[in-house]
């Protein structure tokens, strides 16, 4: 058996006693202290030991796979939806487009307007006479000349008059568009039959002479509710 005494070392080959910093025995030279392994480590930037570079295999191996199987699985699974391209565009209900279309532009409404005029129950109608059996006006006019000829009107309505009495308004047109009022409701009362549905009635222009000259406007009412109007002018 070997050993260690002191500042001595035994031989392991032949016994004899060496310093302890001997490296090989002086008797025999049989090597002393045993020789330091070699360290397996890696010696430069890259290992090179088969441990180390099987490690560096598996896990370059197992990135590989995952970079494959995300390939596969992106074909797989469908692409989102294109949100811009999938949204729904509003289209207008049926009643938003019926209330459109029945809408007119403010142009289409004055035009309108301008045309067609208010519409009224009854009709006024200007002539030179009144026929005794229909109460309509014969000679159809609605120029006069002061002083001269018959002024005559007849008024017609879809339903009997149910009053005794229609009362005639009558306004002259200036030239700036304003009405001047030359015959008042109150003054222009006339007698009909409730049971009729036409009246007529005639007097001289000449009766007419307070009126002045110009274009006028007639209205005919019954109570408050205006039945007809028409225009007619005296030179």
């Amino acid at each position: 058996m070997s050993g260690e005494t002191g500042d001595s070392v035994e031989c392991f080959n032949c016994g004899h006693q060496n310093p302890s910093w001997a490296q090989v025995c002086r008797s025999c030279g049989y090597p002393i202290q045993p020789m330091t392994a070699a360290s397996t480590g890696p010696r430069g930037l890259f290992p090179s030991d088969q441990d180390s570079l099987v490690s560096i295999g598996l896990a370059l191996g197992s990135i590989l796979a995952a970079i494959v199987l995300g390939l596969v699985l992106s074909g797989l699974i469908p692409p989102a939806p294109n949100v811009a391209i999938e949204t729904p565009i509003p289209t207008p209900s049926p009643s938003a487009s019926a209330s459109a279309s029945a809408s007119a532009s403010p142009e289409e409404s004055a035009a309108g307007s301008l045309v067609a005029g208010p519409t009224l129950p009854g009709t006024l109608t200007f002539g030179t006479g009144i026929d005794p059996d229909t109460r309509q006006v014969t000679g159809e006019t609605a120029a006069y000349t002061a002083g001269t000829g018959t002024f005559a009107h007849s008024i017609s309505l879809g339903e009997p008059f149910a009053v005794a009495e229609l009362f005639e308004e009558v306004v002259r047109i200036e030239a700036d568009g304003t009405e001047t009022l030359v015959q008042a409701r109150t003054d222009g009362g006339v007698d009909v039959t409730a049971t009729s549905q036409v009246a007529g009635f005639q007097v001289p222009v000449a009766n007419l002479s307070g009126w002045g000259t110009g274009n006028f406007t007639m209205r005919i009412y019954r109570g408050e509710e205006l039945l007809a109007e028409g225009s007619f002018s005296i030179s």
